[in-house]
């Protein structure tokens, strides 16, 4: 009887322990919902007219949850044929000492992307490739995603490796 036993308990071990072939894909994300990341590109121009600021709406292909975060990069250029952004705020030095920022704020439709500084600044201190044409790339992660993964906000090649 124990040799029944032992070959029963040893045949139930070695069919559990097997490894078949490997099943079809499955969903990534959370609780079987696909997470991906999404994003846009704007290019403003920051003038007295528009009070240095500029409200751009979230297209409407684009599924905006209140949890969600909202990150912003400012595109400042290129280096060996690739593209350099830096996350927002930003903070720039002018010639005389000064600083401002490149900051933005959004609620659940719109985000503004804005210069900001203190009161006294000088905004004719700003040169035109400072105001000018700036392109930012406005990103949006679901907070699920950004809570499961090593993902650093503040580098950009890191964000959009893992939403593409």
């Amino acid at each position: 009887m124990k040799k029944i036993a032992y070959l029963l308990f040893t045949l139930t071990f070695l069919i559990t322990a097997c490894e078949g072939e490997q099943g079809p894909p499955g969903f990534d994300g959370a609780n079987g919902v696909n997470i991906v990341g999404q994003s846009f590109e704007r290019t403003i121009d920051f003038t007295s007219t528009n009070n240095y600021q500029e409200t751009m709406e979230i297209p409407l292909d684009i599924d905006l949850y209140e949890s969600d975060m909202v990150l912003v990069y400012h595109l400042r250029g290129q280096v060996d044929g690739y593209d350099v952004w830096k996350s927002l705020p930003e903070t720039v030095y002018v010639n005389s000492g000064e600083e401002f920022q490149y900051n933005y704020e959004h609620n659940y439709d719109f985000v503004t992307i804005f210069i900001e500084s203190h009161p006294t600044f000088d905004f004719n201190l700003l040169l035109d490739d400072e105001r000018i044409n700036q392109t930012f790339r406005i990103v949006i992660l679901p907070i699920e995603f950004v809570n499961s993964s090593d993902i650093d906000i503040n580098d950009y090649e890191s964000v959009m490796e893992f939403i593409e």
